[in-house]
């Protein structure tokens, strides 16, 4: 089933400065996404679909013989505010608490002083209602930001970017996740000497345990698994 996917193999300055959906995929989302239907057409329809884990990569390598780069996706992140600082362009920040969005807000004012951010955070709930959609669209759409990034977790970000992609006036839209919190400064990220040789993973599960162990210890085996039987049985 990976070999399905469109895995973004070139620099992050090869992207079109036009209207893109841009996701990224790692094990455990394409583990989630062999279950999700919604979360798998969201993935396959991405513009660009960037590989963001070690075990991607690995995988590319295993079932196609192609050497890819990994791209986290505060990479992603850093390109786009500099390259917003660079044009005096807007972004804004879906997802996250209000307290996390202020401290994200009072960084970026000081590190990408150009860049004119605004930001929103939507409801706490499984599924949005129709009013919560309208009402999200109708601030970005007010604000029109060069780029949207979104950070609500997969597989929920993924989905409601690709199911609201086309009633969004913005130029790139972002799923990073994480990122919110890594920038904000409520989670640490992993040292860079670990996230060079791949065990980022490693470190957010010693990190988080209980939250982590069934996405990186489950998750990764049965990854792992998947990428077997596809390359040795299917």
């Amino acid at each position: 089933m990976l070999k399905k996917f469109k895995i973004f193999n070139k620099s992050l300055n090869h992207l079109d400065k036009g209207k893109l959906l841009i996701n990224t995929i790692n094990a455990y989302s394409y583990v989630v996404a062999l279950k999700d239907v919604e979360f798998n057409e969201a993935l396959l329809n991405s513009n660009v679909l960037i590989p963001d884990g070690i075990s991607i990569v690995w995988a590319i390598k295993l079932l196609k013989n192609k050497k890819i780069k990994k791209i986290a996706g505060a990479d992603l992140f850093f390109y786009e505010m500099n390259r917003l600082d660079e044009i005096k362009g807007k972004c804004f920040f879906l997802g996250s608490t209000n307290e996390t969005l202020k401290k994200i807000k009072k960084r970026a004012n000081k590190e990408f002083p150009n860049v004119k951010i605004d930001y929103f955070s939507p409801p706490y709930k499984p599924n949005f209602s129709e009013e919560d959609n309208e009402l999200m669209i109708s601030k970005i759409n007010y604000f029109k930001p060069d780029v949207l990034f979104i950070g609500m977790t997969a597989p929920k970000q993924e989905k409601w970017a690709y199911f609201n992609f086309n009633k969004l006036n913005v130029g790139h839209v972002c799923s990073i996740g994480a990122v919110f919190d890594f920038y904000a400064g409520t989670i640490k990220r992993a040292p860079k000497w670990m996230i060079d040789i791949g065990l980022e993973w490693l470190y957010r599960l010693i990190k988080e345990p209980k939250r982590m162990w069934r996405r990186y210890i489950i998750g990764n085996t049965l990854f792992i698994l998947s990428i077997f039987k596809e390359k040795f049985i299917s």
